[in-house]
């Protein structure tokens, strides 16, 4: 554990912390009572009830868009379907800039909405609320699903046989034994939706405005790092509690039942109902997910001779110091040293929480490691240029910056990938290969590394994914001469003209191929043993 709690602790604790006391402390004393200031603001009172209002809507519905899609992935067997399963998974791993722009793109001006109907919805709830669903679809369907695929269909047959109607069998046996599943689902929507960042910024505009957004306004633009700080804090407690809750609820899904081999539950569907849910999921999957992603490309070509994609070879001294094309080979150098930091510390961690003499402390650990998916970003970033402007971590002028916070939001999903499957591994095995003579690190070459794998090449990938997107930390503390992907389109979204616009539309078609890309690669490496995040 050595070296992933140094790691979260210089990288992650320090920055935020040193980013608050700045905010908070002045003359050397703690200003406490702008707390109270500054959450009884008219303004920032409406932040909050908008932050929690939309991540509250965008979850329920996500439930209930998502559901369906979770019984079909987990009890039809229909072809396409691996192929589908990884369609429905590559807007979770988007950067939520590109989300954000491709919903620009469907509902904004000049969209296709407005081309065809005169309807613009940018601006509007209902643009970010849809957006939020889009992102998360695979998160209820991943993590519902999953299970779900794996609860033996013989009890609720039996409870059929014993006189109960379909829904009764399915509201009475079924969806408790879903309950926890849904619940982390549920929570983890809420987590990603409370702490939505580039969806908002980019179609919320001036009028809608998250925590995350105003933490950002207030840093960047109006320079207040008193209420930046506080409103982190106050973000901070939030996401320890979701976190805690999350926790508790995974803890019963993994003690509370037993589960059978998912490849003996998916049948091919039967009688009318099953072929029409399979329709209306197949459609829903087309409009919502599928629609949103062409349109963007489509924008991107509007240009006759692929002029927006010519355009960005080209240096206008404006926007970026360098051509906008650069910005694909620093982010994917950015992201391969990110991926690189994410696994050896995300694998340290696992390997010490799979650990069955863990103590308490360690397993508290867990849930730690999780706590920079829901903190801001944006204050990570920002506390980078505070804190590590001193020797020995003077690394402002590094290039590292950028990896280092990009591996922060990577690990997570290194450790959650990662964890069951060491979990799984028969302790047996290393006791017999011990007395047999072998070190430690054979032991680990010999016996584990084959075993995980797979899975280590899938939490590389996420991780790779995840660097590749991270926006919110990254627009802080990448230098304008190496801007990356999510960076150059948010910049190029702020500059009034369709050659900008378009160049966004062309950048982000990019980054949505190579997460789809990667995201491919994934859905061949992965196995039920791997997890589903």
């Amino acid at each position: 554990m050595a070296g992933p709690v140094a790691f979260f602790a210089v990288f992650f604790a320090y920055p935020v912390t040193a980013i608050v006391a700045r905010g908070l402390k002045v003359d050397g004393a703690w200003q406490l009572g702008r707390i109270a200031d500054v959450v009884t603001q008219s303004d920032i009172r409406h932040v909050l009830w908008f932050t929690t209002w939309q991540a509250l809507a965008s979850t329920a519905l996500t439930l209930l868009v998502a559901l369906p899609a979770a019984y079909v992935f987990a009890r039809l067997d229909f072809p396409g379907k691996q192929v589908l399963r990884a369609v429905v998974t590559v807007p979770f791993v988007l950067p939520t800039v590109v989300v954000g722009t491709a919903f620009l793109a469907l509902v904004g001006r000049g969209g296709l909405l407005d081309a065809w109907w005169g309807i613009r919805l940018d601006t509007t709830v209902w643009a970010i609320l849809l957006a939020h669903v889009f992102f998360n679809y695979a998160v209820v369907v991943r993590t519902v699903g999953g299970l779900w695929s794996q609860l033996d269909p013989r009890q609720e047959e039996a409870a059929r046989m014993l006189g109960a109607s379909p829904l009764s069998a399915w509201r009475r046996v079924t969806l408790p034994a879903l309950a926890p599943a849904v619940a982390a689902a549920a929570l983890m929507v809420f987590l990603f939706t409370f702490t939505s960042f580039g969806v908002v910024q980019i179609l919320g505009g001036p009028t809608f405005s998250t925590l995350e957004v105003e933490i950002y306004r207030e840093t960047s633009e109006i320079f207040d790092l008193s209420t930046a700080a506080v409103l982190t804090l106050v973000q901070f407690v939030a996401v320890g509690a979701i976190l805690a809750v999350h926790a508790w609820t995974v803890r019963r899904r993994e003690s509370a039942l037993r589960l059978v081999d998912a490849s003996v539950t998916a049948r091919r569907p039967r009688g009318a109902g099953q072929w029409s849910l399979l329709a209306g999921v197949l459609a829903t999957i087309a409009v919502l997910l599928v629609l949103p992603l062409a349109v963007l490309v489509g924008r991107s070509l509007d240009a006759p001779g692929f002029g927006y994609y010519r355009a960005l070879t080209r240096e206008d001294g404006g926007t970026f110091l360098v051509a906008p094309i650069t910005a694909i080979g620093t982010s994917l150098q950015y992201a391969v040293a990110a991926t690189v930091i994410a696994v050896l510390i995300g694998s340290l961690a696992a390997a010490a929480l799979a650990r069955r003499d863990a103590g308490r402390i360690v397993r508290g650990f867990d849930a730690l490691l999780m706590l920079p998916l829901g903190v801001s970003a944006v204050t990570v970033g920002f506390g980078f240029l505070i804190a590590l402007d001193e020797p020995p971590l003077d690394l402002r002028q590094s290039w590292l910056l950028v990896p280092l916070a990009q591996a922060l939001v990577g690990a997570p999903f290194v450790v959650r990938t990662m964890l069951p499957v060491l979990r799984a591994v028969d302790g047996r095995l290393r006791e017999a290969a011990a007395v047999l003579g072998a070190s430690p690190w054979r032991v680990w070459r010999e016996v584990d590394l084959p075993l995980v794998r797979r899975a280590l090449l899938v939490a590389a990938g996420f991780a790779f994914a995840v660097s590749l997107g991270e926006f919110g930390a990254t627009v802080f503390i990448a230098r304008p001469d190496n801007p990356t992907l999510p960076v150059a389109v948010a910049r190029l979204l702020g500059r009034p003209g369709d050659l900008n616009y378009g160049q966004a539309m062309a950048l982000s078609t990019i980054l949505m191929v190579v997460c789809a890309v990667a995201l491919l690669v994934l859905e061949r490496l992965r196995t039920d043993r791997t997890g589903e995040f």
